[in-house]
């Protein structure tokens, strides 16, 4: 059996539902669920899982951002922007249910470290919401997405498991997606992936 990869309610390719995002439209919240994650078929000789969700769209130039009148080009460079990390997760566990990890989004951001599920890392809002009072803080687990509005380009989401041969990548505190990619050089076994789209432009909905 091949290692793979099932996030529920989010065929390869297909638009997530909003009940999975941070954002359900342009002046609404979304209800930010994490959906399930269930994975088979894992190498021999795995001690651990890691559980990534990025999204490889979000604007390297912030200028036009969510703003009136303008566009985020297609053209523009792209970078990454982790939405999960999660960590030491147990070599047992084959699923994580969906709303285990989040449920509504949480100004400010929920907590970093260790749940029953794994070793939380903090997410790129942690650096979005910079200089946000009300929203500013370390934002630790699953927050889904919430692309520009006004972006011209459908973003992807990919979920990623990687099977590993260590029980613990020693990650602590609000550990980011460098962190992790750092940590897991030379202790990968395998890796499954699968990603959906959205967008809170209407042009492209």
């Amino acid at each position: 059996m091949s290692f793979e990869i099932v996030v529920d309610g989010i065929g390869d390719g297909d638009r997530i539902p909003a009940s999975f995002a941070f954002c359900a439209s342009r002046t609404e919240m979304g209800a930010n669920r994490n959906p399930r994650v269930a994975w088979r078929g894992a190498p021999e000789g795995t001690r651990s899982f890691a559980l990534l969700c990025v999204d490889p769209d979000a604007p390297t130039d912030p200028t036009n951002v969510n703003q009136d009148g303008v566009t985020v080009p297609a053209s523009l460079p792209r970078a990454d922007f982790a939405h999960w990390l999660l960590v030491d997760i147990a070599p047992d566990v084959t699923e994580i249910a969906e709303g285990a990890d989040s449920h509504m989004v949480t100004p400010k951001g929920k907590v970093v470290g260790a749940t029953p599920l794994g070793i939380r890392g903090a997410n790129d809002y942690t650096s979005w919401f910079l200089g946000d009072y009300e929203m500013q803080g370390i934002y630790g687990g699953y927050d889904g997405p919430c692309p520009p509005w006004n972006d011209e380009l459908v973003h992807r989401y990919v979920f990623t498991v990687h099977a590993l041969d260590v029980p613990t990548l020693g990650l602590g505190g609000a550990f980011r997606l460098a962190d992790v990619r750092a940590a897991m050089e030379g202790h990968v076994l395998g890796s499954a992936s699968t990603h959906g789209t959205y967008t809170l432009n209407p042009d492209l909905a």
